[in-house]
């Protein structure tokens, strides 16, 4: 047996490629048991507070440290037989492409779930969330581009031409893509400075409608005549958007006017009048009414009120109401809305004379 043991294959002997198979059994049996065990243990502890950040950590240890862990054991511990020279080179190499991706997977792991843990925490709502994919897939661009060079790097490789490389066609390609550029740039002025947000109703310029979506170029806005608007990012961060969703209450202002032959003494109630009617209405506040104008053809009177409510139909439904009182208290009192009349005084004399000479 000893004989056996002592035997040499590709200048190792057998003894060495037992212990060698031993030690990545062993690793794999322990490192199994800390996943069963030791993360099921953390999974519960994690489970029982109230941050979900703890959460994040033990599923990043689950997904990306155990495993590396177990890459990285076993490596040294094969790096302990003899080698031929073209596996001596090729294995630290291919460990350190190994690592690298793990730590670029780990990094963006990371603070993706960190960003999305800090958003829940702030209860931002799931349409906001689901905005951060363009911000996150920017962020992982980088990471992945900043891992390459480090990478390149540690393979022994001047990376001055290539960050300078990177610095020329950088350059060349803002000036080819600036208007996708800016399009971007106003994606993170919209999610950073939230001037509207997914659902919310807008009016931009002549366009206006429900949002849709709030992509890296382009805002999708559903119009109320059924069609999608497809607004470029840079051309919604230059127009003044009225923004209907955050309205807390809608302020209304309307004129009526009557006939100029109405009594002075019913001219003084109307005010009174509408103040009891819409300080009546439920959802209505009375702000002011006044006798504004005497008009070509009416008596006219400006009317001021508030809906307490953000919603265009309750908007709608609270000014009919408050119309048809008006309405139907003026009817009562016998006052007249007006219309456009025009009255001809003829002056009897005159009117006699032409008969005669008509005759």
């Amino acid at each position: 047996m000893d004989e056996f043991l002592r035997r040499v294959y590709w200048g190792n002997t057998v003894l060495s490629y037992c212990i060698v198979t031993g030690g990545i059994l062993i690793t794999r049996i322990l490192l199994k048991l800390v996943k069963t065990r030791l993360i099921t243990l953390f999974k519960k502890i994690a489970s029982r507070t109230n941050t979900t950040f703890d959460d994040l950590l033990v599923k990043a240890a689950e997904k990306f440290i155990i495993p590396y862990a177990y890459l990285a054991i076993n490596y040294n511990i094969i790096s302990q037989l003899h080698l031929s020279s073209a596996l001596e080179k090729i294995l630290p190499v291919a460990m350190i492409i190994i690592s690298t991706f793990f730590i670029i997977r780990l990094i963006n792991f990371v603070i993706h779930g960190g960003v999305i843990v800090y958003m829940e925490q702030k209860n931002e709502p799931a349409g906001r969330i689901g905005q951060l994919s363009g911000i996150l897939i920017v962020i992982k661009v980088i990471t992945w581009s900043l891992g390459i060079v480090m990478l390149v790097d540690n393979l022994g490789y001047d990376v001055t031409t290539i960050i300078a490389g990177f610095g020329v066609g950088g350059i060349a390609i803002a000036l080819a893509a600036q208007n996708i550029l800016g399009d971007l740039f106003s994606y993170l002025v919209i999610f950073f400075d939230k001037p509207f947000e997914t659902g919310d109703f807008i009016v931009a310029g002549s366009d206006s409608g429900v949002v849709e979506k709030i992509g890296i170029k382009t805002t999708h806005v559903r119009s109320l005549n059924g069609e999608q608007l497809i607004m470029p990012n840079s051309e919604m961060v230059k127009e003044v958007i009225h923004n209907f969703k955050r309205l807390q209450r809608r302020r209304v202002v309307f004129y009526i006017g009557v006939v100029y032959y109405t009594p002075a003494a019913k001219l003084k109630e109307i005010t009174s009048m509408i103040k009891t009617l819409i300080s009546g209405t439920e959802g209505a506040t009375f702000d002011r009414a006044h006798l504004s104008s005497f008009g070509d053809f009416s008596i006219n009177y400006e009317l001021v009120y508030y809906v307490e409510s953000a919603d265009y139909m309750v908007y709608m439904d609270t000014h009919h109401k408050i119309c048809l009182s008006i309405f139907e208290k003026f009817e009562r009192e016998g006052i007249e809305f007006a219309f456009p009349t025009q009255t001809v005084f003829v002056n009897k004399q005159d009117s006699g004379s032409a008969l005669s000479a008509g005759n």
